[in-house]
């Protein structure tokens, strides 16, 4: 405890690591750091090793096909492999900004990310909430079970249900007949894919989503709660100077990942119910680059596409980590 008190004389030139090792050469630290982690993996070896298959999937399946990419910049052949395919530089880039439907895809690609981003991301905060001030256990429950249940089903079974839904002899043209409206086939009408799509999206990941929030609200201090009553204030009150700020650091976070896949917004629902009638409002850069690649057998276009895409997602990763560390502290990194 006293060893601050003391000056240890080093020999002129020598380095020094700053920190908790601020008094260890680099040589000395990296050892302590070595030791540190062995102890560790030795007192975890089970988490460790229940670690492996995640480190081996991310390695296998999102790592090394980054190799791949490289065909965003060749004329790619696949008798003549990536590497025997001679270079094309940014040509393929540049044929899709030219493209005809460029603005089209970009367009409908960010519609229906802000789209999901302004109605679907409050929807599991706000369930999570609601759910928090309900006293009845059972009932509790039973509203968080069926409302986990939609992201449990598979995205086919999903779209087959919304066909059914919604074409014209459907229990939502039912519903609607009853007020007067006219029939229609309600995927083959442009207007309509947006509003379907975003509701469609807001039923299935709703439940699931609100998970981390309501694990969230129970780090909330009660007595926060109780403070406010003292205070004067109402259940709105509560929410809005306690729940709210207790559960913000988690907002940020969620906020920055979906900012993440934000332009990545999922193809496979859109190709199972999009058509040639709603391509105006429904074709987006997932879909475009899956008629390109495996349709048209165009890989090193559609990887050019692709890696575009991949790109505006990780700026806008780092851009709002960035605007979140300078608003209110909170960050990935």
């Amino acid at each position: 405890m006293f060893s601050g008190l003391f000056i240890r004389i080093e020999p002129k030139g020598a380095n020094f690591v700053k920190g908790p090792w601020r008094n260890q050469s680099p040589l000395q630290a990296r050892a302590t750091w070595g030791e540190r982690a062995i102890k560790d993996a030795r007192k975890h070896v089970y988490i460790y090793v229940m670690a492996i298959p995640m480190l081996v999937y991310y390695l296998l399946f999102c790592y090394a096909p980054m190799y791949g990419a490289i065909i965003a910049f060749k004329d790619f052949y696949p008798k003549l492999g990536i590497m025997g395919s001679p270079w094309a530089g940014m040509k393929h880039f540049v044929n899709f900004f030219h493209n005809v439907y460029f603005s089209r895809l970009l367009g409908n690609t960010v519609i229906l990310s802000m789209l999901n981003l302004i109605f679907g991301f409050p929807a599991p905060i706000l369930l999570a909430i609601l759910l928090n001030e309900v006293r009845q256990s059972w009932f509790k429950r039973t509203v968080q079970t069926v409302s986990y249940l939609p992201h449990f089903i598979s995205v086919m079974v999903i779209c087959g249900m919304i066909v059914d839904f919604t074409s014209s002899q459907g229990v939502i043209n039912d519903l609607l007949a009853l007020f007067g409206v006219k029939r229609q086939t309600m995927l083959l009408n442009p207007a309509l894919f947006r509003p379907i799509y975003v509701i469609s999206e807001i039923w299935q990941g709703m439940g699931w989503g609100s998970i981390v929030y309501l694990a969230a609200l129970t780090a909330i201090d009660p007595q926060l709660y109780e403070a406010a009553r003292m205070d004067g204030a109402g259940k709105l009150r509560q929410i809005w100077h306690v729940t709210l700020p207790g559960i913000m650091p988690t907002i940020v976070v969620m906020l920055i990942l979906k900012l993440g896949s934000m332009m990545s917004i999922g193809s496979e629902k859109i190709l199972l119910l999009y058509n040639s009638n709603t391509y105006s409002t429904a074709d987006v850069i997932s879909t475009f680059v899956y008629r390109k690649g495996l349709l048209e057998a165009n890989y090193s276009f559609s990887t050019a596409v692709g890696l575009f895409n991949s790109v505006i997602n990780f700026a806008l990763v780092l851009m709002a980590n960035i605007i979140s560390r300078k608003v209110n502290e909170t960050s990935l990194w």
